[in-house]
């Protein structure tokens, strides 16, 4: 059983119907119980960072997730789920993460303004190809078995103004958009994507469908 957690933010029902169709038992859940039963997790999010963390310190469920997750639990988290996984974040002001990738959140305005004059929108909204990296310097550079499915190039859907920076170790695919954007980071069994797996069509769908095999 997987379960994805509940804590108020995010876009639950096109992720389970996507789990669904993969033909993966699911469970929408902030039960500690149902999450240390479960096989694997999904922490959703979409929004503001210090919302959203504030949201999961107030389930109580965030030690009950990084102690799964340190017995060796895979979890992935998905767009502002993915950025709760960091050290931190540069969201209006600086605000803690759960500390399970190492790195930190930046504006990705801020570095457009810098790198390419700020001519592209933020946020960043739509369809870019995805580059596989492997798992970072110094490291085996074959794809991570989270691209199982996945190939170079496979265009994923992106939906955000904040991107994981100075976690190039962690770093196991990028897109580019003016900058290089981190798409998808891991460390051990703690994955995650910035882009949206479940509104990305057969590409997404391929990357569940690999995570939930892993």
């Amino acid at each position: 059983m997987l379960a994805i957690i509940d804590y108020g933010v995010g876009n639950l029902f096109s992720l389970r119907a996507s789990l669904h169709y993969i033909g993966t038992d699911t469970v929408v859940t902030n039960r500690k119980e149902d999450i240390k039963k479960a096989d694997k997790l999904i922490l959703p999010g979409v929004g503001a960072f210090e919302d959203a963390i504030a949201k999961l310190r107030d389930t109580g469920l965030v030690d009950t997730i990084v102690e799964e997750t340190g017995k060796g639990k895979y979890l992935l988290g998905i767009c502002l789920g993915m950025q709760l996984l960091f050290d931190r974040s540069c969201e209006y002001g600086e605000h803690a993460g759960l500390g399970l990738i190492k790195g930190e959140i930046a504006s990705i305005k801020n570095d457009l303004s810098s790198k390419a004059g700020g001519k592209l929108n933020v946020p960043h909204i739509g369809w870019n190809a995805l580059k596989v990296t492997g798992r970072g310097i110094g490291e085996d550079a074959s794809k991570d078995k989270l691209f199982k499915y996945t190939s170079d190039g496979d265009c994923v859907y992106f939906v955000h103004s904040y991107y994981g920076k100075n976690c190039r170790g962690n770093t196991i695919a990028t897109a580019e958009y003016g900058i290089t954007i981190t798409a998808a980071v891991r460390n051990g069994t703690v994955y995650g994507t910035q882009f949206h797996p479940e509104k990305s069509g057969t590409a997404g769908l391929g990357i569940l469908k690999a995570f939930t095999e892993i």
